[in-house]
């Protein structure tokens, strides 16, 4: 007598209410998304007339406009700013990149050289990290005060990042480390030709960690740039989005016929979004493959 085999819930087939529901709430989410970025795009491109009748923001411009972007652009810094916000971002993700993934196949080896010792530090500072103070003193100790590397060196190892990548390369099959030092590699043949390959997903999901937090970063520059023409983006945008009127806070204020505030601001977060909406795409192609990368069985 042969006995039916019941298959788990989320295996079955779902019931066409169950579809329904499953559909409204990706709508309702999908809602949640977009109608904030869509009033910030369309409020940039809005005239002084439309933001004033709807009080504000525009959800849909009847008409569009770019003054605001023209006059971002036309003497206020900003390009300077992105330029600096961009070369930030390119050298420290690249450098904490670096730093993180051979700090996680260092501690990932066994019977590596202080091992134990230095994976101890590393989740210490997870339970116990430093404070404002004892980092700035470091920085104007180091003589980093208004360099760019004092925004790229302080934050660069996360112990946190760290820990999630050495997960992963420790989930790599050992067979695979001891044919190749079967066949004569070396540590750094191992780890360019086999561990990079393989560890794509995970070095994509943290590069994209890492971008975003430099990318944001406007704390650090607030505190360690006194040079308004080192300033990047995000700083400049904050000095906008806080200020009552463009005027004082960028020197535009002999232009007549100025844009409202509003459209000045919403274009500073379009310029300073797009640039992580572009990158992700390419991204996200590794993080969805090679997550089931090293699953082999010995």
């Amino acid at each position: 007598m042969t006995t039916s085999v019941q298959r788990p819930v989320w295996q079955g087939k779902p019931k066409p209410i169950a579809l329904a529901l499953k559909g409204l709430a990706l709508v309702l989410i999908a809602a949640v998304v977009i109608f904030p970025f869509l009033t910030v795009v369309s409020t940039s491109l809005a005239t002084k007339k439309q933001i004033d009748a709807n009080g504000g923001y525009v959800l849909w411009p009847t008409s569009v406009s770019l003054e605001a972007y023209r006059q971002i652009f036309d003497g206020t810094g900003v390009a300077r700013s992105i330029v600096v916000s961009v070369g930030v971002t390119v050298v420290g993700t690249a450098f904490s990149l670096l730093c993180t993934v051979l700090a996680a196949y260092g501690l990932s080896r066994r019977g590596a050289l202080f091992q134990r010792g230095l994976l101890s530090f590393v989740l210490i500072t997870l339970l116990f990290a430093p404070g404002m103070i004892p980092v700035y003193l470091m920085v104007k100790q180091l003589g980093m005060l208004d360099t760019y590397w004092a925004l790229i060196i302080p934050g660069a190892v996360s112990a946190f990042n760290v820990v999630i990548v050495r997960g992963f390369i420790q989930a790599i099959p050992q067979e695979l480390f001891d044919s190749a030092r079967m066949d004569g590699a070396g540590e750094w043949r191992i780890f360019a030709s086999m561990v990079l390959p393989l560890s794509k997903a995970v070095i994509a999901v943290v590069g994209l960690f890492i971008a975003v937090g430099y990318w944001n970063n406007y704390f650090g520059p607030l505190l360690y740039l006194n040079d308004s023409n080192k300033w990047p983006l995000q700083l400049v945008m904050r000095n906008f989005v806080l200020a009552s009127n463009v005027s004082s806070t960028a020197p535009i204020a002999e232009v007549q016929d100025q844009p409202p505030a509003q459209s000045v601001q919403m274009a500073l977060v379009v310029i300073a979004t797009l640039p992580i909406l572009c990158a992700y795409p390419f991204l996200s192609k590794h993080m969805s493959k090679g997550m089931l990368t090293g699953a082999i069985k010995g």
